[in-house]
């Protein structure tokens, strides 16, 4: 698992956005990276916010259907991590050593726990390193 990455809400809400199309065609070729390599990880928190704004804030929101067969299809697939008493703790104490609000902190440390080397986000600080994993902003 070394060689994982972590792929951030962001990511999946541009492979839909028709208004920025070198972004959309970023995400897309991350998000098939990360499921031919099997190498790509999200959390549960990933899929509630995408599904959130997927259904609620694209300009046409996705019908609960489709919703439902993007879940199956590409997020679930890559939804390694889910929550334990430890990982509350460590997001904690990345909010207080990073100074990352508290759902960013969540990402950071689900990152952090899947044992993944790069983290892609553009909401954290670009190349930024904590323990093991680098930050990145794909869309720079």
């Amino acid at each position: 698992m070394k060689d994982n990455f972590f792929l951030d809400t962001n990511v999946f809400v541009y492979s839909f956005d028709q208004e920025d199309l070198q972004k959309q065609s970023i995400a897309r070729n991350l998000i098939k990276l990360s499921l031919s390599s099997q190498k790509g990880v999200i959390s549960y928190q990933v899929i509630q916010e995408f599904c959130n704004v997927a259904l609620q804030k694209f300009k046409q929101p996705l019908s609960v259907a489709d919703c439902g067969k993007y879940l199956a299809n590409i997020l679930s697939p890559l939804a390694i991590f889910f929550p334990s008493l430890n990982f509350y703790q460590s997001a904690l104490e990345v909010k207080q050593t990073y100074k990352y609000c508290w759902y960013d902190s969540l990402i950071v440390s689900a990152a952090l726990l899947s044992k993944c080397s790069i983290l892609y986000s553009e909401d954290l600080q670009h190349e930024q390193v904590i323990q093991n994993l680098q930050i990145i902003d794909p869309f720079r």
